[in-house]
């Protein structure tokens, strides 16, 4: 078992961890014509806005209740009803999602009351659902906010579907994305579930939003992702599979309202991971409808099994130049849990781990220690690592010690392409060891 460790400095040197807020504004832009809405100063919106803007290069939607120090301490609710009334005259979003930040969650708000306050005042918000997550500063971490916002996402009533639902023939799996998936492993994991004959349901969908795509007009809201219409059929999923050990209390969630059995993938990089991903998914395909009982008689897809044996090369063809390595890294919990395993499986030795917030995930890593802290911490444990994985924060620190950095995690401004980085799957898996190998064949390693 893992030991835990945290640093009790009194203050972050060189932060690493980004805020639940964000966290949660990254989940809500994976729904359909959404307006993620800060409840907070207008400068915690603009950290945020101006953090995924150079992430990924888009345009971002985001919106505040703009709260001063007078309106902080009479209290919100004058802000949150202007904010919606607004945002529903100029942007008509099809949902808001609502959170909250540090400034708002010390007052003490009490957003439930004022929510159902304004909807008593204007009962023409019947229509729009409001998505309401806590997301304070001071607890937690970007995978804690985008967590809890899953889960508010999936616990929402969003009524029945204005027109009759005729069904479909493909069998509906819901997928709960964790914030360790790009848009890019998000649009590869559809098509994988796809390719079985099954219909993803996924949530959040970042692959339809952020991806990197130009539209015919600018838009105020999301553009794509799961749409309204798509969590109005939650109930009829036949499985629920969670991506990340941070998706559990949403699958709970799932199973408590709809009865629908979850199975947890803390990972799906590396050959065994996504094996264990196909092989449920042939499994769940191969479910006999309007039966309790399952035809064992599963199917890979001949695409998978030919990536398969790709995959299976490639890690003939990179373990000489991992195997022995020593990694430092700092990450997010899910993903540094899934990258460590994949590593030391690959033969490299993880020298150092500094990670964000606590989580289950991390009594189970492959290696002895992690450390909760920040990227100064990195720096005193990472000398004599031949290779630093963190995010575009690390570059300095890097820089100093003179180890090569691979970017992961958020945020990234100083590469291209981040909307549509795919890093799971077979062919996933491939990439991230062939751009690990290539940085020590450059070096001559």
């Amino acid at each position: 078992m893992t030991t835990i460790t945290r640093n009790k400095k009194s203050v972050a040197v060189n932060p690493l961890k980004q805020s639940p807020p964000l966290g949660a504004a990254l989940a809500f832009l994976g729904l359909k014509g959404i307006v993620p809405l800060f409840h907070g100063s207008q400068g915690c919106t603009a950290f945020a806005k101006v953090l995924l803007v150079r992430h990924f290069r888009e345009a971002i939607p985001l919106a505040t209740t703009a709260m001063t120090e007078v309106t902080t301490i009479l209290g919100g609710e004058e802000n949150i009803e202007q904010a919606i009334l607004t945002l529903v005259e100029s942007a008509k979003p099809d949902l808001i999602g609502l959170l909250t930040t540090g400034l708002t969650e010390t007052r003490g708000d009490d957003m439930d009351g004022i929510l159902k306050s304004i909807r008593q005042r204007h009962p023409e918000l019947d229509y729009l659902p409001i998505i309401y997550v806590s997301t304070p500063d001071y607890k937690g971490a970007l995978q804690d906010g985008f967590a809890a916002a899953v889960n508010s996402i999936v616990a929402t009533d969003y009524g029945t579907p204005v027109e009759t639902f005729h069904g479909t023939s493909l069998q509906q799996v819901t997928i709960l994305a964790g914030s360790m998936l790009a848009p890019g492993d998000v649009e590869e994991i559809k098509e994988i579930v796809s390719a079985f004959g099954l219909k993803p349901l996924v949530i959040p969908d970042l692959s339809g939003s952020v991806d990197g795509h130009l539209d015919d007009d600018y838009n105020s809201k999301t553009p794509g992702g799961t749409s309204l219409e798509q969590l109005q059929q939650l109930e009829r999923s036949l499985f629920t599979i969670a991506i990340g050990e941070s998706m559990r209390p949403a699958a709970e969630t799932l199973k408590q309202k709809f009865g629908t059995n979850y199975q947890i993938l803390p990972r799906l990089t590396g050959l065994s991971a996504v094996d264990q991903f196909l092989w449920l998914l042939a499994q769940i395909a191969s479910y006999k409808n309007g039966t309790n009982d399952w035809q064992f008689n599963p199917q890979i897809p001949e695409k998978y099994q030919r990536q398969r044996r790709q995959l299976q090369d490639a890690i003939l063809d990179t373990h000489f130049y991992l195997g022995g390595k020593k990694v430092s890294l700092a990450l997010e919990p899910d993903l540094l849990y899934q990258t460590s395993w994949l590593l030391t499986e690959m033969g490299a030795e993880i020298h150092a781990a500094v990670t964000t917030t606590k989580s289950p995930s991390l009594k189970e890593l492959p290696f002895d220690k992690v450390t909760i802290g920040d990227l100064e911490d990195l720096e005193d444990l990472a000398l004599g690592s031949d290779l630093i994985i963190t995010n575009s924060q690390g570059k300095r620190l890097a820089e100093k010690l003179n180890i090569p950095l691979y970017r992961m995690g958020y945020p990234i401004y100083d590469r291209l392409g981040n909307g549509s980085r795919c890093l799971v799957g077979y062919k996933g898996s491939m990439q991230f060891l062939f751009a690990l190998g290539n940085i020590f064949i450059e070096l001559g390693h």
